[in-house]
């Protein structure tokens, strides 16, 4: 199998790996009973992580020591984003399972604000909210108890802000302003890419259309880069929605033409 090619330093175009090929009606068939089974899969790993998380945050309010899962929360999603990206927030993230899960029915749907994707606010809020948090712990250290209800009270001004804004404007807004998810964004930029095969893209728009970041792989097809594509969730819901096959995992793309 060809090779691909590439067209910018750490850009790999699988098209010539996927060129010319035609999906048969079985084929597409069989796609259409994939993504159905991905995202009823992923809503039920939602669904539970949900439960988690209304239980966690309304425990924590009686055994503030349940707020340190909040720093481990933090380790997790940033260092999983060192080698897989920011896979963590689809549905590893307790409260991005609620986001989805939940918090997505009572929202308006509306395009998230670019001023809550660009970096001057995202630094902003992490700035604030990790001064706070220091500040906070030199002052309670060394209570246990105290930092943990700390955490607790943190998770749900937070959550509540998550909330009001999810119903707004779109259910993941948060989690471009999430310190844990900026930072992942950062770490985890560059690992597992997603790689679009131009010649195959009809531009139907589906990708886009179920994105829970709201962002757009099919805008591959005039760049290189997809605008903030280290906050690709890595779900794989484009993929799977894509009637032509022309989204695929840059790294399992290279094993193929290998």
């Amino acid at each position: 199998m060809e090779r691909a090619v590439s067209h910018s330093p750490g850009v790999t175009h699988p098209a010539a790996a996927l060129s010319g090929v035609k999906l048969s009606a079985r084929e597409r068939l069989a796609r259409k009973a994939q993504a159905a089974h991905a995202l009823k899969t992923r809503g039920l790993k939602q669904l539970i992580m949900s439960v988690v998380f209304i239980a966690v945050l309304a425990a924590g309010w009686v055994f503030p020591l349940l707020g340190y899962f909040i720093p481990v929360c933090m380790l997790l999603g940033i260092g999983i984003a060192a080698f897989r990206g920011r896979s963590w927030c689809n549905w590893l993230c307790p409260r991005g399972s609620f986001e989805d899960s939940l918090l997505r029915r009572l929202s308006r749907q509306r395009p998230i604000p670019a001023v809550f994707r660009g970096t001057p606010l995202r630094l902003a809020v992490m700035g604030v909210l990790m001064t706070v948090l220091t500040v906070m712990i030199i002052r309670l250290w060394p209570d246990p108890v105290a930092i943990g209800g700390f955490f607790v009270l943190m998770l749900t001004i937070t959550t509540a802000v998550a909330i009001v804004l999810g119903i707004i404007y779109q259910q993941r807004v948060w989690c471009y302003l999430c310190p844990i998810g900026t930072m992942s964004s950062w770490v985890g930029k560059n690992r597992q890419p997603l790689a679009l095969a131009r010649d195959r893209c009809v531009d139907c728009g589906l990708c886009a259309k179920h994105c829970p970041m709201q962002l757009a792989p099919v805008s591959m097809k005039a760049a290189a880069d997809m605008a903030h594509k280290g906050d690709c969730l890595k779900c794989s819901l484009c993929v799977h929605h894509c009637p032509t096959a022309a989204l695929q995992w840059q790294d399992l793309e290279a094993k193929e033409a290998a």
